[in-house]
């Protein structure tokens, strides 16, 4: 063999290692690059789940607040299902979004069973949104039948207090209708006079020698007043304060008062002159001495006199 044959030969020999090292190299880096690919896949994947586990644990965080807004109120509802519906998607909610915690944890690479943990959160959630939607709408309907009936409680109330002003304007009304009506069956008197008298029954100035007090006055007509007999009660009372005692008692605003002297005339609607005596009983001074007569209840009349020596 020539030179020229050998020199090609080892020329050929050369290109072809040449070739069979480009394509080992060649296929060398595509398999890294493949499991660069496979590995910055497989971040991609558990970040895209991460993403995922932590928008799905805040909406369920979000359904918790806006469901213990008004946890209050759950005494109120009647659909006592609601709540149970509620706490078990919760519960379903937890303990899938612990599963899916735990995967993460101990970096198991099966993302097909974390995707579906994934999926099965979101129809659970899905679930909870509508039940909260539910519970919320049957608060808000709650919270407006209890404002109508506020309202209505409020009108009941209203129209009480009106009633009662109404009954308490009329019973003031009868009151003084009543009041009215009694003082005009009042009897009236006039022309009160007080004199002392001696023992042959004439009037007498000194009081000290007086032996019989007597009051006199006429009783004016009253068509209202009841006729029938009419027990005329007389008050003296002494300048020392005392009251000349001894005629009987009588009741007045509910209280038993002692008289002087007292007498009962027949009244028929007319006028009546009436006189009451007193026999003196004990020693009288000269000064101020004060009348009063009473008859029905009522005072008629309170007088004062002065008595001289």
């Amino acid at each position: 063999m020539n030179k020229k044959v050998k020199v090609l030969i080892i020329g050929a020999a050369a290109v072809l290692l040449g070739l069979i090292a480009l394509i080992i190299v060649l296929i060398v880096q595509n398999n890294d690059n493949a499991v660069a690919v496979g590995e910055a896949q497989a971040r991609a994947d558990s970040l895209a789940i991460a993403n995922d586990q932590l928008v799905l644990a805040n909406e369920f965080d979000q359904l918790n607040a806006d469901f213990n807004q008004y946890e209050g109120q759950q005494i109120h509802l009647k659909n006592d299902s609601l709540i149970i519906q509620y706490n078990e998607a919760r519960e379903k909610i937890e303990k899938l979004m612990k599963e899916l915690d735990a995967e993460k944890r101990s970096h198991k690479k099966d993302m097909s069973a974390s995707r579906e943990k994934i999926k099965q959160l979101e129809a659970e959630i899905s679930t909870l949104k509508g039940i909260v939607r539910h519970y919320l709408e049957e608060i808000k309907r709650l919270g407006e039948e209890n404002e109508g009936l506020k309202q209505e409680i409020q009108q009941v109330q209203q129209k009480n207090e009106q009633l009662s002003n109404q009954v308490t304007q009329a019973t003031a009304s009868n009151e003084q209708l009543t009041q009215t009506v009694q003082l005009a069956k009042k009897l009236n008197i006039t022309g009160v006079s007080f004199n002392a008298y001696n023992k042959k029954g004439k009037v007498e100035k000194n009081i000290t020698k007086a032996r019989q007090l007597g009051v006199s006055f006429t009783v004016s007509p009253n068509n209202t007043a009841a006729p029938g007999m009419k027990d005329f009660y007389m008050r003296i009372i002494s300048p020392e304060g005392a009251l000349l005692g001894g005629g009987g008692s009588f009741r007045i605003d509910g209280q038993s008062v002692q008289s002087t002297a007292h007498r009962s005339v027949e009244y028929a609607n007319e006028e009546t002159p009436v006189s009451i005596y007193w026999d003196v009983n004990t020693t009288l001074t000269p000064g101020d001495y004060t009348v009063e007569v009473f008859c029905d209840g009522y005072r008629l009349a309170s007088r004062h006199f002065t008595m001289k020596k």
